[in-house]
C-alpha cells in the first residue's frame, strides 16, 4: 500500500510540475527562458530641439506645430526599427533632422503651409507615440526611451555640405555597396557618391523573388512599351543587361526596347534594381537583393556598422561622403 501511494503521489506532482515547467520555458520540453527587457531611463529633448518648432500638415488637413524633438521621435519611430543600435538610430535621427531642416527653409508646393506632412511618399515616414506603442507591445517603454534618447543625444546635430543642409536620403538595404545618385536620379551630387555597404544575410528579406507567368510580363511590359516585340518564346524576350556600379541592374533590353532597371523595378515592384531574371517555362522570375533605391545611407548597413563599433558621426560620414556635421544654431 506505501509503495501504490507513494507512485500515485509522484504521479500527482508531474500533473502539476510539467505544465508549469512548459509555460514558464522550463527546460523539461526544451522552452526558453523568456527574454529580459532591458530598462532605460528617457532623457528629454535638448534645448536646441526643444527651442526649434515645426509645422506637421496631419492626414486631417489641419496643421500642428510641434517641438523639432517631437517630431523627430515620431520620425525615427516609423522610419527605423526601433530594435536597431543605438548609434543607427543616432544616424536616422540626424538625417531626419537634416531634412526637417531643409524642407523648414524651402516648403513643398504639396503642403505651402506647413513644412513637412505625415505622408512618406511625400516627407517623412510618421508614427504617433500610441500607436507606435501599439506596435512594440511589451517592449514600448523601452523602445520609447531607446529613440527618446537618440533624439536627444544627437540634440541639433545636422549634415551639410559646403554649409547648406544635404539632402539626406536613405533605403533599407543594399547588396553590398550604395549608388551613385547620378546613376539613379541623373544628377551628380558629390556627397551621394556610392560607398561599400557591410549589410547581408542578417537582413529580412535580404533575397526575395517575384514570379509571374508570361503573359501577365507581357501584358504589363506592353502597356508601358507597345513598340516592344514579345513574339516567340519568353527565353528570348531578355537580353544582357548592363550594370550601375553597385551591380544593379542600369539597363535591360526586352523585347527589342531597351528599359532602365529603375523601370522594371517600378513595372514588376521589385524591392531594389539588383536583380536577374530566369525563365522557366511559362514562369518568369525575378531574384532579387536588398531594397531601396540604393543612394545615400543604408538603414541596414548603418546597424551593421553599429554593431562594429562605429558612432552615429562615422555612420554619417561614410555613407554621406565628404559632409560635416554641425548644430542647428550653428549652421
Amino acid at each position: 500500500m506505501k509503495q501504490v501511494a507513494a507512485t500515485a503521489l509522484i504521479l500527482l506532482l508531474l500533473l502539476f510540475l510539467i505544465p508549469l515547467l512548459f509555460f514558464r520555458g522550463g527546460s523539461l520540453l526544451g522552452g526558453e527562458e523568456e527574454e529580459e527587457i532591458p530598462v532605460l531611463t528617457p532623457a528629454p529633448s535638448g534645448p536646441l530641439d526643444t527651442e526649434t518648432t515645426i509645422t506637421v500638415s496631419q492626414p486631417d488637413g489641419t496643421v500642428e506645430t510641434m517641438a523639432l524633438g517631437d517630431y523627430l521621435w515620431r520620425v525615427v519611430a516609423a522610419e527605423m526599427p526601433a530594435s536597431f543600435e543605438e548609434e543607427a538610430l543616432k544616424a536616422q535621427t540626424v538625417a531626419a533632422r537634416t531634412y526637417a531642416m531643409r524642407r523648414m527653409a524651402n516648403p513643398p508646393a504639396a503642403h505651402p503651409d506647413a513644412a513637412v506632412c505625415t505622408d512618406h511618399t511625400c516627407c517623412q515616414a510618421y508614427i504617433t507615440p500610441e500607436s507606435a506603442a501599439s506596435n512594440w507591445g511589451d517592449k514600448a517603454e523601452y523602445y520609447t526611451a531607446k529613440i527618446k534618447n537618440a533624439v536627444s543625444g544627437t540634440d541639433g546635430v545636422v549634415a551639410l555640405y559646403n554649409g547648406a543642409y544635404i539632402d539626406a536620403v536613405f533605403f533599407s538595404s543594399a547588396a553590398g555597396r550604395t549608388v551613385d545618385a547620378v546613376e539613379v536620379w541623373g544628377n551628380s551630387v558629390p556627397y551621394l557618391t556610392g560607398v561599400d555597404s557591410p549589410e547581408g544575410e542578417e537582413v529580412p528579406n535580404w533575397h526575395s523573388t517575384v514570379t509571374i507567368t508570361a503573359q501577365e510580363f507581357k501584358d504589363t511590359f506592353l502597356a508601358a512599351h507597345l513598340e516592344a516585340d514579345l513574339s516567340g518564346e519568353a527565353s528570348g524576350w531578355f537580353g544582357t543587361p548592363e550594370y550601375n556600379s553597385a551591380g544593379g541592374v542600369s539597363t535591360i533590353p526586352v523585347g527589342g526596347v531597351t528599359v532602365k532597371g529603375t523601370e522594371m523595378r517600378a513595372l514588376f515592384s521589385l524591392r531594389s534594381v539588383n536583380f536577374t531574371v530566369a525563365v522557366s517555362g511559362d514562369e518568369i522570375t525575378f531574384s532579387v537583393t536588398g531594397y531601396g533605391h540604393g543612394v545615400g545611407m543604408s538603414q541596414y548597413g548603418a546597424n551593421a556598422m553599429a554593431k562594429e563599433g562605429k558612432t552615429y558621426q562615422e555612420i554619417l560620414q561614410w555613407y554621406y561622403t565628404e559632409i560635416t556635421l554641425d548644430t542647428i544654431s550653428d549652421s
